[in-house]
């Protein structure tokens, strides 16, 4: 026995029937009525309802040739148990990270070659100066955390990162509304039309970045992007000299998953910005395929500034290439109390007055 096909209805999602007498599909939940021609072209549009597939070939970094490490130290933090690299003249130092005593292993051995390496362009001073200038304007930062506070390590790091490269085809079917609304001497109307908006197309992707450490937070790291990938250069360790270099420890294999959620979240962020001219507009399924993937390994750097304050610490990130920084900084309860007591008054001298002059009138 053949079994009949099933539709449902685009608005409510409820299953709709031929009726006999408009000659048309009906939903009996929202009364809504479809013309059979309407609803096979919708039928049609939904089979490219389909699991994406966003897979990808991680052939990143290459291996070490033989001399290359001859330099390098290993250096393990006994805290939080990151290693970093770094040249053989490094002499005792602290963890970027926590602030830790960090030991000397040995001789750097395992992991990648990098592909590329971004140059640190601005030095120390500048990364003081940057944290100096995230200060100004902080209406609620305890007015003595610029005078206690100090500043107990700064680092030039090269953080490893994943490059990403791929194309994306996409097929996006959203629910639209329209909403039309008149009057007449007794009542109000109001019309909702429903449309299935569906768009298709490529974006192109160059270079999305995955920080490989997780000593590093992602959303820290995507904080002071975009980097210039225009100004990387082929690795040579020579680039390495006078700076930390964070040992990956999250391969290209492991940051896909990061990578899909950001390619996937632009490219329906672009999509749904050509859905103009609705009321409202709700993304139903969307259909990513991605192809001619491939990846790259980088060092890419950044300044990383510890601070300490009545006993906590403060981490900040600063472009090691741009000068952007990032960080979280203390609030004053105390100023943003009164701040908020003081509004509170306004707004109420306000409605008071309001209240006033409509009791006049």
């Amino acid at each position: 026995m053949s079994t009949l096909q099933q539709y449902k209805c685009p608005c409510c999602d409820g299953e709709i029937e031929f009726d006999s007498a408009s000659q048309q599909m009906k939903c009996p939940y929202c009364g809504n009525e479809y013309a059979v021609e309407t609803l096979a072209s919708y039928d049609e549009a939904l089979k490219g309802d389909k699991e994406s597939n966003m897979n990808w070939e991680t052939e990143a970094g290459a291996e070490w040739q033989e001399g290359e490490t001859d330099g390098l130290r290993t250096y393990a933090c006994k805290s939080c148990g990151g290693e970093i690299v770094g040249d053989e003249t490094l002499a005792a130092t602290e963890c970027p990270y926590c602030g830790d005593k960090v030991i000397m292993m040995g001789q750097f051995q395992g992991a990648l070659k990098p592909d590329f390496v971004i140059p640190f362009k601005l030095d120390k001073e500048a990364a003081k100066k940057a944290l100096n200038n995230h200060y100004k304007g902080k209406k609620f930062l305890p007015k003595v955390f610029k005078d206690q506070n100090h500043i107990d390590e700064i680092k030039g790091v090269y953080v490893p990162f994943w490059l990403f490269d791929t194309d994306a085809e996409a097929n996006v079917r959203y629910k639209a509304t329209r909403i039309r609304t008149w009057s007449d001497s007794r009542y109000r109307y109001t019309e909702t039309s429903f449309f299935a908006a569906i768009r298709q197309g490529s974006v192109g992707f160059a270079n999305v970045p995955v920080d490989g450490s997780t000593k590093m937070a992602d959303d820290l790291m995507e904080s002071i992007e975009p980097f210039n990938m225009s100004e990387a250069v082929d690795f040579q360790t020579a680039y390495l000299s006078g700076y930390l270099a964070d040992k990956y420890d999250v391969d290209a294999e492991a940051s896909i998953t990061r990578a899909n959620e950001r390619i996937k979240k632009s490219t329906e962020n672009a999509f749904a910005s050509t859905v103009t001219g609705y009321a409202t507009v709700t993304p139903v399924n969307s259909t990513i395929d991605l192809q001619n993937g491939a990846s790259k390994y980088a060092l890419l750097p950044v300044w990383i500034l510890n601070t300490t304050w009545k006993g906590e610490k403060y981490t900040f990130a600063m472009n090691g290439q741009t000068g952007k920084l990032v960080g979280n900084l203390p609030l004053d309860k105390g100023a943003y109390k009164r701040w908020l007591w003081g509004l509170t008054a306004v707004i109420g001298a306000v409605c008071y007055g309001l209240s006033y002059l409509l009791w006049l009138m």
